[in-house]
């Protein structure tokens, strides 16, 4: 049996892979420790094979007075982590990082793709990647994920607000364009497969298909009941506009498909089945 610590209580990736492997009830033991305080320090890690880190700070307004905190949680506290699981003797270490890493809203990545992180929330994933790597020995793995847009049933995020407008707008703008995106359950299991393997190394987990925005709308209407329509008359525009907004919602931005393969076991569910799943 595995023994799983998550170092994170009650966050959203955390507990929804907590509940995945319950699956499997035999092969996996599963507890949490609260990080918020200090107090996570007293916990002994002896005997876990693996720790998956998942505390961290997001989806809040990025201002001066709380960029420090983004550093002292997403990075200080990551290391402070992954020193205490390597000396008591824990074998795997995963560390849920970001997309955010490279800094884009628009473009293709690929291996060899630069990060040049904007925001202090991806500043702070990436510098806490590069104080953690040195930590991997033959005897101690680190994977590092680079998850882009999660979303699935109870996720906080982009994808809640555009699920709101979709129910509430009787027309959306009909561009095609392509965004990697990872629906929960094939991340748990992404994760599951990482643990089984005691795999390392940095990990650029996706859908097995890149998700049109429009489309997704329309599938979110459908799963509802609701007719929504989609028309070009606005494309244009939206092309012209240069925004942040407009790009993350409109523009294209994936992960090359073969940085992504692992194992084709961890797409649990096709896109469709995912947004029924999470809207349902």
């Amino acid at each position: 049996m595995k023994k799983i610590l998550i170092s994170g209580a009650n966050s959203y990736i955390g507990t929804s892979f907590e509940n995945y492997v319950k699956q499997w009830a035999n092969e996996y033991e599963v507890d949490t420790v609260d990080m918020v305080d200090e107090n996570w320090n007293n916990k002994s890690f002896l005997g876990y094979d693996t720790v998956f880190h998942v505390a961290g700070i997001a989806h809040i307004k990025e201002t001066k007075e709380n960029a420090p905190l983004y550093y002292k949680v997403n990075r200080d506290l990551v290391y402070e982590v992954a020193k205490k699981v390597k000396e008591e003797g824990v074998k795997q270490f995963i560390f849920l990082s970001s997309m955010s890493v490279y800094g884009m809203e628009t473009g293709v990545i690929n291996r060899d793709t630069v990060p040049a992180p904007k925001s202090d929330y991806g500043k702070s994933k990436l510098q806490a990647e590069e104080l953690i790597s040195p930590l991997q020995d033959s005897m101690f793995n680190i994977a590092i994920l680079r998850p882009p847009m999660i979303y699935g049933k109870g996720c906080k995020g982009n994808y809640v607000k555009l699920e709101r407008f979709a129910l509430k707008s009787p027309i959306f703008p009909d561009i095609k364009n392509k965004r990697s995106m990872i629906y929960i359950d094939n991340l748990c299991e992404f994760v599951k497969l990482l643990i089984d393997d005691y795999s390392g190394g940095l990990f650029f987990p996706q859908n097995g298909e890149y998700v049109c925005t429009s489309e997704m709308v329309k599938l979110i209407c459908e799963t509802h009941g609701k007719k929504i329509r989609v028309t070009k008359l606005f494309n244009l525009l939206l092309r012209l506009i240069k925004n942040s907004t407009v790009n993350k919602v409109f523009g294209d931005l994936i992960y090359e498909k073969k940085i992504s393969k692992y194992s084709n076991r961890y797409v649990v569910y096709d896109f469709q089945t995912s947004i029924r799943l999470t809207e349902k």
